[in-house]
């Protein structure tokens, strides 16, 4: 038996793996559970005790080489000649980029700009109750200006329902926050209207508020500005028409001058050129005084856009409900944007 194991230790210090197969046949062979150690440790148990000892040491010495030889074995051999070669003059496969949202590119692109300018993001809840959605921005109930908002109630008493605008945010921050506050609130907003090509029941708000002391209506109009050239262009030019929204006095809304170009241009500024962007105006003293803020030492500016318009303009969709409907063939026009 110890002449037998001798001859496998000295064949298997000359084995050379030819192939893959060449190596596996070589440990099922010796390591295998009917391989030769298995049959050699199957005798080895009916030797005598002073056999063992020699025999033993002989056994532990073939498994080793056995193990030894297949961890040399080099770990990239090909079955046959041809088999697993790949061919490098091939193309390569194809990869397939993921596309960002239209909504999700103009929003983050307003908000970096806003950051520029020095303000700050802040989020709150899409579910609110009627205190930081309507009468802290002062909606009072029954107040005609209510019904400027559709809104989806939540409850039979109207106490809470899905935010009809951002503002909330701005209730929400005025709360927690002492002056100087510069913030934008980006978010999701809910309104209950008929579903169009112009229209849908949720989109997307970027409202913003400044409050400090001493700050103007010039300086609301000069933040716009800077926002418009960044996002519009250098050249872009803006005119604010006097407007009405209950939680800012004066209001305006903010148009850029478009151009009258071409057909597109006529039909989105309905043929004046000038293309509304905005709302905006100085917050309403009784907004300040209701959030805890001293109306007679702070002043401020608050504006909003809606994202889905912007986005409608710039990327020339004409339908609304193309940002919700989740069109693979839609979105593959913004891979890599």
């Amino acid at each position: 038996m110890l002449k037998i194991i001798e001859e496998h230790i000295s064949a298997i210090s000359k084995k050379k793996f030819a192939n893959q197969e060449d190596a596996e046949k070589f440990r099922v062979k010796f390591l295998g559970k009917k391989g030769v150690l298995s049959s050699l440790f199957l005798e080895f148990k009916t030797l005598d005790s002073k056999e063992k000892k020699t025999i033993g040491a002989a056994l532990n010495e073939l498994k080793t080489a056995a193990e030894d030889a297949l961890k040399s074995a080099p770990r990239n051999i090909k079955k046959n000649k041809n088999e697993g070669l790949e061919d490098l003059s091939r193309p390569g496969y194809n990869s397939h980029p993921g596309s960002r949202h239209p909504i999700s590119i103009v929003k983050n692109e307003i908000i970096e700009i806003f950051e520029n300018l020095g303000f700050t993001s802040e989020e709150g809840p899409e579910m609110e109750d009627d205190w930081h959605n309507f009468s802290a921005l002062n909606f009072p109930e029954e107040h005609p200006a209510r019904d400027m908002q559709d809104t989806f109630f939540l409850t039979r008493d109207q106490k809470w329902a899905l935010r009809t605008h951002t503002s909330s945010v701005q209730v929400r921050t005025m709360e927690a926050q002492t002056p100087p506050i510069r913030i934008i609130a980006p978010g999701r907003v809910f309104r209950n209207e008929a579903i169009s090509s112009r229209s849908h029941c949720v989109f997307h708000q970027v409202e913003g508020l400044y409050i400090d002391s001493r700050v103007s209506f010039a300086d609301m109009k000069q933040t716009l500005s800077s926002f418009s050239k960044a996002f519009f262009g250098e050249a872009t030019q803006i005119r604010l028409r006097p407007s009405y929204f209950p939680f800012t006095e004066p209001s305006a809304e903010m148009d850029i001058w478009w151009g009258l170009e071409n057909e597109v241009d006529h039909r989105m500024t309905k043929g004046t050129g000038w293309l509304e962007i905005m709302g905006c105006g100085m917050v309403d003293p009784n907004v300040l005084d209701s959030c805890g803020i001293d109306s007679q030492k702070y002043s401020g500016f608050a504006f909003g856009m809606g994202i889905e318009r912007i986005a409608m303009q710039r990327f020339q969709i004409p339908d609304i409900r193309a940002f919700y409907e989740n069109d693979i063939r839609f979105l593959k026009n913004f891979t890599g944007a």
